[in-house]
């Protein structure tokens, strides 16, 4: 066993990753402790300063770390992540002006990550000490001082108890608010959330790795970063999960949290129904005095003044106290039509992150997850079968394995690709019939207003060009075509333009978000 094992792997890293990322993750970690692994293989342990980062590098790095090891090693290297036991710091006694001096720690914990750049080189600034009302300013990745932050949040949030009635009163509440905000905390059934759905039933993948990222940090320490936070994508792609999730961690954590999921719907009908008893003292009752509301689908306020302007100061309110807004969204911000300006700047002034389709191999273990709750053992060729065919979302996903699953039952048959197919061969005609690569093309081409043709000339302007490379990009994810039979669809182009065309794509969509816009409505479109 090599002692510097760790340390080659370490220089392999650096020469295959981006500086900033490897400067960022890897190059702080402790030298690994190696060991034997059963009669051929070695286990390589690695000590992580906090959970944040021990997620962060198992779902970005661990298998490429893996592998690099078990190349040089010359036998199989398996890799564990472990917490790093950190000392406890003294406890000091709190200063006479406590709430004074418990202000001064937040403002300096929201202040914290102003100067920092984030892993993708963005900087993120901190919240202005002169605008107590106005939101937290975008946080595109956390660093690694950002990252040591949610380690002492009950710090904060004892701070944060502290200050809640000097809160109260910045906010604006009325008497009577201000006496519901000081009353015991609601019922566990009050918050309307979901117990089904937590962070472990969450199925993590590429396609919602940052929104999970971001909705962890928040569950661990609320009112520090990110918000509010916006997570915005397609129908049935786990938005409202995620949301669930947060809330559940945080009522596990801590159970006398005032915490409230509901979707923008029952906000409207609040307000429509305080309106017409002029009872707006009971509206700020409820929803200025939470630490943490979850909102869903906020698109739903749209051409609704009223409703708007109560969310309005419901959301500032909720800021100057430091309680957290988390919404969700089938556009982003920016997005939003018959949406007040205002209103919209609000949503975009924290954290926006987008939840994409799953991908083929998220796809397949969510299919087997969701088989194991339902205590049928799905075979991994059906999985990757249905996987390859239902791609829209996981809403649909679930329902074909449902079908597959019926069909099963119902016929006494064990479950296999055949049976499979039969059960699903509705729905396959209609996707087969619905998405080819002439189609993609057309649609495309009607969506940038270009000519069809253009698909398949040599013209190489930018508004041609990038036009080519999405409809090439959305024929290799949307159909069963290779990449040498897309590029032969594309005018005899070599498979290897095609997959530049793919990569180029998919890179720009994780940071261009009006491109991601502009994808989500081409995949709706050709979905149907």
């Amino acid at each position: 066993m090599s002692p510097d094992l760790w340390q080659r792997g370490c220089e392999r890293l650096a020469a295959d990753l981006p500086e900033q990322q490897y400067a960022t993750w890897i190059r702080p970690l402790p030298p690994a402790d190696l060991a034997e692994d059963g009669a051929d293989g070695l286990v390589a342990l690695v000590r992580v300063p906090n959970r944040f980062k021990l997620d962060w590098i198992r779902n970005q790095y661990a298998s490429r770390i893996e592998g690099i090891l078990t190349d040089l090693a010359g036998r199989p290297v398996r890799l564990e992540l472990a917490l790093a036991q950190r000392e406890m710091p003294p406890s000091r006694p709190v200063p006479a002006s406590g709430p004074v001096r418990a202000a001064a720690l937040l403002d300096a914990a929201s202040l914290a990550p102003s100067s920092r750049v984030s892993p993708s080189g963005l900087s993120s600034t901190g919240r202005p000490a002169s605008a107590a009302r106005s939101a937290q300013p975008p946080t595109v990745m956390p660093t690694d001082a950002t990252m040591e932050l949610p380690l002492d949040h009950d710090a904060a949030l004892a701070a944060a108890d502290a200050v809640r009635q000097a809160a109260h009163v910045r906010a604006g509440l009325s008497p009577q608010a201000l006496a519901a905000a000081q009353t015991p905390p609601p019922s566990a059934s009050s918050h309307k959330l979901n117990t089904a759905l937590t962070f472990d039933t969450l199925v993590a993948g590429r396609a919602n790795q940052m929104a999970r990222t971001a909705a962890l940090h928040v569950a661990g320490a609320p009112g520090v970063m990110y918000n509010p936070l916006f997570i915005y994508g397609g129908v049935g792609l786990g938005k409202t999960h995620l949301i669930h999730a947060v809330g559940n961690q945080l009522l596990k954590d801590k159970p006398d949290a005032r915490v409230l999921y509901l979707h923008a719907e029952q906000f409207i009908s609040d307000v429509v129904k305080n309106y017409q008893r002029k009872t707006f003292d009971e509206l700020k009752a409820k929803y200025h005095s939470l630490d943490l509301l979850l909102i869903d689908d906020v698109q739903f306020f749209a051409g609704k003044d009223r409703t708007q302007e109560e969310f309005f100061n419901a959301f500032e309110a909720l800021l100057a106290k430091r309680a957290h807004i988390i919404m969700t969204s089938d556009t982003y911000p920016k997005g939003l039509v018959d949406i007040d300006e205002r209103l919209t700047s609000r949503f975009d002034s924290g954290l926006t992150v987008a939840i994409e389709p799953p991908e083929l191999e998220m796809r397949v273990a969510i299919l087997i997850k969701k088989a194991m709750a339902e205590v049928t053992e799905l075979p991994e060729d059906v999985a990757f079968f249905i996987a390859k065919n239902v791609r829209a979302n996981v809403r649909e996903l679930e329902g074909a394995l449902r079908k597959v699953l019926a069909y099963s039952r119902f016929s006494h048959k064990e479950i296999n690709i055949t049976l499979a197919r039969e059960a699903l061969k509705d729905l396959l005609s209609i996707q087969n019939r619905q998405i080819s690569v002439e189609n993609i093309q057309k649609t495309v081409a009607d969506f940038y207003k270009i000519k069809v043709a253009d698909m398949y000339s040599k013209k190489r302007p930018a508004s041609i060009a990038k036009p080519r490379q999405i409809a090439m990009y959305l024929a290799k994810e949307m159909t069963q075509k290779s990449l040498p039979e897309i590029g032969e669809l594309f005018g005899g182009r070599d498979h290897t333009t095609v997959l530049h065309a793919v990569r180029k794509i998919s890179g720009d969509r994780q940071k261009d978000t009006e491109l991601n816009q502009q994808l989500h409505v081409l995949e709706q479109t050709l979905k149907g």
